[in-house]
């Protein structure tokens, strides 16, 4: 019994630090989002998820930011989207929970296409293949090409 909790304390340890926001030091901002709208996260988190953030966080313009914390744009994704591709980031596992996953397939394909996360990319993809059917077809391959 105190072998799966420690097991447990030890999976759910990245995804503590997300929601608990400890040494966040990367602001994400979505496309759409208020003015004050945006999500805490860790750079080496990013980093590790996707070559793109990394090179992104990298690069002199975004250390030469006089803000105290620097901040991410992803300007083609919603809100809500964004979260959900920042859930799956802090996952452990490579998942997401499959409400979310569902409702934003779609955009977290493109995101995933765009930021270069393999992973993301291919459950994005099985799933689309799945849901197709005759009625969303041509829906599902445009967005696919996107």
């Amino acid at each position: 019994m105190a072998t799966q909790n420690n097991k447990e304390i030890f999976l759910c340890g990245l995804k503590k630090l997300f929601k608990e926001q400890w040494q966040a030091d990367v602001l994400l901002k979505a496309g759409n989002s208020d003015k004050g709208a945006t999500i805490s996260a860790h750079k080496l988190v990013l980093a590790s998820r996707s070559m793109v953030l990394k090179k992104i966080m990298e690069s002199d313009e975004f250390k030469a930011s006089s803000s105290k914390l620097e901040t991410v744009t992803f300007s083609e994704m919603k809100h809500e989207e964004l979260e959900a591709l920042v859930e799956f980031m802090y996952s452990i596992d490579g998942s997401i929970s499959s409400e979310s996953f569902k409702k934003h397939v779609r955009p977290l394909y493109l995101a995933a296409d765009k930021y270069e996360i393999p992973h993301l990319r291919d459950l994005c993809r099985s799933q689309l293949i799945s849901s197709l059917n005759s009625s969303n077809a041509l829906n599902s391959s445009n967005a696919l090409r996107a």
